[in-house]
């Protein structure tokens, strides 16, 4: 993973960390998440990382039957949140004249939350552990299939009318590859989160094929959607 100057090293990352739950929306280490902000209590936390350290995590609420384990006694007015989430940060953002912002948020490192913490404004915080994904921070070989995730991807393509710029993609390098695929491909929530705690990239790629080979095998399904528009 290239990673920017500006990213904290490993024992710079804070503990509290501000949390943006959005369902369907995967955020990976070295990906750029752009975001429309407009509610206000994300405004507010928006805000609050501007004057600090620019990080903000992105976690997805659980699904009802979801088989990954969710924080104990969450509270009883907010959706319980999967245990993993991606911490990004804000390297660029702009002001609308109608209040918004218009940001990208650069992902640093996945973490696992250990608490919740009180309500800041509106917006949730947690206490992040970041030590089981250390590895998020450096750079490594993976032993990716390549030809066989590009033939998936051109069937998966084909099944959910997309339209690929195959020229580009095929220029692509395999991190850069994957970690786009997986998060702009309109998977299911819980399909984005089995790509988000896979353990490696050649894990994440392998994973993101076996959901890619699924869907082209079930023609008629409807189409999965994030349901979540970006700027």
């Amino acid at each position: 993973m290239t990673r920017s100057p500006f990213d904290p090293i490993f024992d710079d990352l804070p503990v509290e960390i501000p949390v943006f739950p959005l369902s369907g929306v995967l955020l990976l280490p070295g990906g750029h998440l752009p975001l429309n902000i407009f509610e206000p209590r994300y405004l507010a936390m928006i805000d609050s990382a501007l004057k600090s350290n620019r990080i903000i995590g992105m976690v997805q609420p659980c699904a009802e039957d979801s088989s990954n384990t969710p924080l104990q006694c969450p509270p009883p007015d907010r959706p319980t949140l999967y245990g993993v989430g991606c911490a990004g940060r804000i390297n660029a953002f702009s002001e609308t004249d109608d209040g918004r912002y218009l940001l990208t948020l650069a992902g640093v490192i996945r973490f696992e939350i250990t608490s919740e913490l009180d309500l800041e404004k509106g917006f949730r915080r947690v206490t992040a552990d970041y030590s089981r994904f250390r590895n998020d921070l450096s750079s490594g070989a993976a032993n990716i299939d390549r030809d066989h995730l590009l033939e998936t991807v051109r069937g998966y393509f084909s099944s959910q009318g997309i339209r690929g710029d195959w020229e580009a993609i095929g220029q692509t390098e395999d991190e850069h590859l994957v970690t786009s695929l997986a998060m702009i491909c309109p998977f299911a929530a819980s399909e984005k989160q089995l790509l988000l705690e896979a353990g490696t990239l050649q894990e994440r790629a392998e994973t993101m094929t076996k959901i890619m080979e699924m869907a082209i095998h079930q023609p008629g399904d409807d189409k999965s959607s994030s349901g979540f528009s970006t700027h």
